[in-house]
């Protein structure tokens, strides 16, 4: 669970489908605005907070011990926040409503960049998956009711070398640099 929550100054995991997304949008203007330090946004909803709520207990029941270790990367202006990990395992949580939990482009990209991190400046980084927790409404009331562990799903996520250096580190490096002088980026400023 994150404490700080400023989000200036830093990108975070979570924060790689704009990164990797299209910069000449409202909501890239908006969410470079909060990193710059510009403005601050508090969106929460029900379904959040009852997320928040529950993924400590979802840890608990997976017996998953080291939980919300933030790893900085300054160089890149990367900080990574994990929910949970192990010495070789990062375990990302998410909650959902739907049937079925299916891995987005965005939960994708954002496991990609937390094995990056655990691996920084190492020979050997951590696997990720995603720890998938279907809530129920019932849940969404009270923040109480104990884990139902047949409705946890697991997706385990390759890590994509070529991805990680071909697409992404070259726009976060970009980005960093703009961070870090306060400009604006320009998309088309970035080699392919």
């Amino acid at each position: 669970m994150i404490h700080d929550h400023d989000r200036s100054g830093w990108i975070g995991a979570s924060d790689t489908s704009k990164v990797m997304g299209r910069w000449d949008t409202e909501t890239f203007r908006k969410w470079w605005s909060v990193k710059l330090g510009i403005r601050q946004e508090t969106f929460t909803t029900p379904a959040m907070q009852a997320g928040t709520a529950y993924e400590g207990k979802i840890l608990d029941a997976l017996g998953i011990r080291t939980r919300d270790r933030q790893v900085r990367i300054h160089g890149l202006r990367l900080r990574v926040n994990y929910d949970g990990e192990d010495a070789r395992l990062i375990t990302e949580v998410k909650t959902h409503s739907k049937a079925e939990f299916r891995v987005s482009k965005a939960y994708w990209q954002q496991c990609q960049v937390e094995m990056l991190a655990s691996g920084w400046g190492l020979r050997r980084r951590k696997e990720c998956r995603i720890a998938a927790y279907r809530m129920t409404e019932a849940e969404l009331q009270n923040y109480f009711l104990p884990i139902d562990m047949g409705r946890m799903s697991f997706h385990p996520i390759p890590y994509d070398e070529e991805w990680v250096e071909r697409a992404y580190l070259p726009r976060l490096r970009y980005l960093a640099k703009c961070l870090k002088t306060g400009q604006w980026p320009r998309e088309e400023a970035v080699q392919p």
